[in-house]
């Protein structure tokens, strides 16, 4: 595998150390963060100290995860004095789509909060227990995690109830609002699933991507550990559709982001930034799409 866009250091959004270790939370903007979970982020929207209820979790990670995203909830959320550091559920989960990797303590965290899953209606089926996502492609572009790809969970989760759909209001980018996130709004991006949905703030042109666009070679094993900075299109191995992830490639670049936080990889922000983006996808056949 090669690289597709890289981007240099100087793009970085946050102070995360150079192989963003799993763990810590790390900081794109004041009231955006993410926390890398092996080998997807999930991000935490809201201000610190916001308290519960006012804030919202962007997917859920991989299984045995849940502690660490509890962890970020009460250390991040929880209102100060006697409150600091006890349990605080947020508003709802935002689903940019239903891989295993974003959906993996998703039933878990709904059940023990009690709150809505909101995703796009195409999505529906992998998170209401009725249809399973096709089967990778390990042939796709090479790398270790192709290759493994074909072991990798198709679902579905089953949310039941609790799912409710992202409404369009009509407006030309095909999105919508976001109930629990005033100013922000969904906009469908998808390609690598067919509901996937990405999430924009135009007050401060602030971009969570989801697996539309990421940000370090999904592929390879070396890069996933050391996560190397480019900017890159969906992860191949699950990406069915790829005249959509085009187009869906080229509505993001058309934003011009200030802030960037992907699925995968690390926040990424600026001009450096954004002429990657707009280089991805102006050249997408050629460099995102993989060959056959």
């Amino acid at each position: 595998m090669t690289s597709q866009i890289p981007v240099p250091e100087a793009a970085r959004a946050d102070e995360s150390p150079a192989d963003l270790t799993p763990g810590p939370v790390h900081e794109a903007l004041g009231d955006v963060a993410y926390r890398r979970l092996g080998i997807v982020n999930v991000a935490f929207v809201g201000a610190p100290g916001c308290g519960a209820g006012n804030w919202v979790l962007l997917d859920a990670g991989l299984p045995g995860t849940a502690d660490r995203i509890r962890e970020v909830a009460a250390e991040r959320f929880a209102a100060g004095g006697t409150d600091a550091g006890a349990p605080c559920p947020p508003a709802a989960i935002l689903m940019t789509h239903g891989h295993f990797d974003h959906v993996g303590v998703l039933e878990e965290l709904a059940a023990e909060w009690d709150v809505p899953v909101l995703a796009h209606p195409a999505e529906a089926p992998f998170l209401t227990g009725r249809e399973s996502y096709p089967p990778p492609d390990p042939m796709a572009g090479g790398g270790l995690v192709n290759l493994s790809s074909a072991l990798f969970p198709r679902g579905p989760v089953d949310v039941g109830d609790r799912l409710r759909t992202l409404e369009t209001d009509g407006a030309p980018d095909g999105g919508g609002p976001v109930p629990p996130l005033p100013g922000w709004r969904w906009l469908p991006t998808p390609g690598h699933t067919p509901g996937h949905v990405s999430f924009w703030r135009p007050s401060d042109r602030t971009l969570l991507s989801g697996d539309a666009v990421i940000s370090t070679e999904q592929e390879s094993a070396y890069a996933v550990a050391t996560q190397r900075e480019e900017v890159h299109g969906p992860p191949m191995y699950f990406t069915p559709d790829w005249s959509a992830a085009a187009a869906s490639a080229r509505k993001l670049a058309a934003l011009e982001p200030e802030t960037l936080v992907t699925g995968h990889g690390r926040a990424l922000a600026g001009p450096a930034m954004r002429s990657a983006l707009r280089e991805l996808a102006d050249r997408f056949e050629e460099v995102a799409v993989p060959a056959g």
